[in-house]
């Protein structure tokens, strides 16, 4: 018997937090969560979810010039972007309450209302409505903080102005003209999803190439195809400033004198670790380098009775990962299992237009770690393109560990590429070897198929990556 109010207080009620706290009170244990906002996290209020729907409705403008090249005769077309916006949101309150009523029908109580941590065993609620809510002070045994991240703002004159990822989903009106600032998934996605809707996008990095980490052949081939379809990428350059003129537009001005006007700039600048107001200072919680909990391999702080799951940890802040991390804590802390997310070999996918998959070592990575690595590589229009002549290219490439022929890394970008990389996840995590891959029967006529049919190697003018 427990002398607290519960076994297990949760703070944040996103994917890690609920997966975490339904296992857990499936077990018989006494669980709350506690959420500021909507039961969910940023993944299905304002991530991954209405992103992919935003990503759908941009693909409709390329799906209509496919549907020409093939014979059909396509009227004009509009789209509504308020009526969008409409839909959207009902699924999205769709989709939260699934959220709610699972924690219910897991035994699990939850509490809206912002959380502090105010002792080793104590939070305290505060309404965040006006209202009495929720509100009070609850004792556990174990407090478990999965708080996610948050967009970053960046600082400098006029910065104001502009808007992140979270306030994008909620424009209230489509701009003719959008800056998208930053080169990761985020800028890369919302810029193909703004392209898509008619907007004139252009794409800003202070970097040498977009989606720094990936495989050097993915960044330069993604920025290629970004500009076929219209998006302007400029690299090497960041803000000086942004100025309101004329009616509601905005003049950006760059650190190279180049200035851009456009109706809105949306920063896409990186996120940080929701640290802030959780009372981590009181209860002396170590936060790393990088004002992320810090936590060992099974989620521990360094306070016997918290631990931490998600962004809020910066380890791969990937909603998936977020769900194993807190199922391996439920998994170890109340069914007697002790259990460790392996945090090596995790897939993931960029839905920018194309759409980019990865798994394993990049090039660079491996040839640093193995030094002699071979190289397979193909890029080619896919067959739906070839029929009315357009002229977007696929990229896939194999990086194969010389000594013992095991597959390290592969890269996909074009039509479903996300989907590919799912299946190919599971080899590379099984340690298959080119001879295995190899031995694989083709299924066509696919795209995929040419990732098993590759059989001369590559030879790079280059082995050295870039930043």
């Amino acid at each position: 018997m427990t002398d607290h109010n519960f076994d297990l207080f949760v703070i944040g009620a996103g994917s890690g937090g609920v997966r975490a706290a339904r296992l857990a009170a499936l077990s018989g244990a006494k669980v709350a969560v506690a959420e500021a906002y909507r039961a969910g996290g940023a993944c299905v209020v304002r991530g991954c979810i209405p992103k992919k729907f935003m990503v759908y409705a941009s693909e409709v403008t390329s799906q209509l010039k496919t549907a020409k090249g093939y014979g059909w005769t396509v009227g004009e077309a509009s789209f509504d972007w308020k009526a969008f916006l409409r839909e959207k949101d009902v699924e999205i309150a769709r989709l939260s309450g699934l959220y709610v009523t699972n924690l219910q029908k897991a035994g699990a109580k939850l509490l809206h209302g912002r959380a502090q941590i105010t002792g080793a065993h104590t939070v305290e609620v505060a309404p965040t409505d006006g209202g009495g809510g929720d509100a009070g002070t609850y004792t556990a045994r174990k407090i478990l903080v999965a708080t996610g991240g948050r967009p970053v703002r960046p600082r400098f004159p006029g910065a104001e102005l502009g808007v992140t990822s979270d306030e994008a989903f909620h424009l209230p009106t489509l701009p003719r003209r959008v800056l998208v600032v930053g080169g990761g998934y985020i800028a890369v996605e919302f810029a193909g999803i703004f392209n898509g809707l008619g907007v004139e996008t252009t794409l800003l990095y202070r970097g040498a190439n977009i989606l720094r980490g990936f495989d050097d052949d993915v960044r330069v081939h993604l920025a290629d195809e970004l500009e076929k379809r219209g998006i302007k990428v400029v690299l090497g350059a960041s803000h000086r400033r942004i100025e309101k003129i004329g009616e509601g537009g905005l003049l950006s001005t760059l650190d190279n004198d180049l200035t851009f006007e456009t109706d809105a700039v949306m920063f896409a600048t990186g996120r940080e670790p929701y640290v802030q107001g959780l009372g981590l200072e009181t209860v002396g919680v170590r936060l790393n380098d990088k004002g992320a909990i810090a936590v060992d391999e099974q989620s521990r702080t360094n306070v016997d009775s918290i631990w931490a799951v998600g962004d809020v940890t910066d380890r791969i802040n990937l909603t998936p990962v977020a769900i194993r991390q807190g199922a391996a804590f439920a998994q170890t802390e109340f069914y007697n299992n002790p259990t460790i997310f392996d945090h090596d070999t995790v897939a993931s996918a960029v839905f920018s237009q194309p759409p980019v998959g990865a798994v394993g070592m990049t090039e660079v990575e491996a040839r640093h770690a193995f030094g002699e690595v071979d190289i397979y590589r193909s890029v080619f229009r896919p067959m739906k393109a070839t029929f009315y002549g357009g002229q977007e290219r696929c990229l896939v490439k194999l990086v194969i560990r010389q000594d013992d022929d095991r597959v390290v890394g592969v890269h996909v970008i074009g039509p479903d590429a996300p989907e590919i990389i799912q299946m190919a996840a599971i080899a590379v995590k099984m340690g298959v070897t080119k001879s295995q891959w190899d031995s694989t029967c083709a299924v066509h006529p696919t795209l995929a198929e040419e990732l098993v049919t590759m059989r001369d190697k590559f030879v790079p003018l280059n082995v050295e990556g870039g930043s």
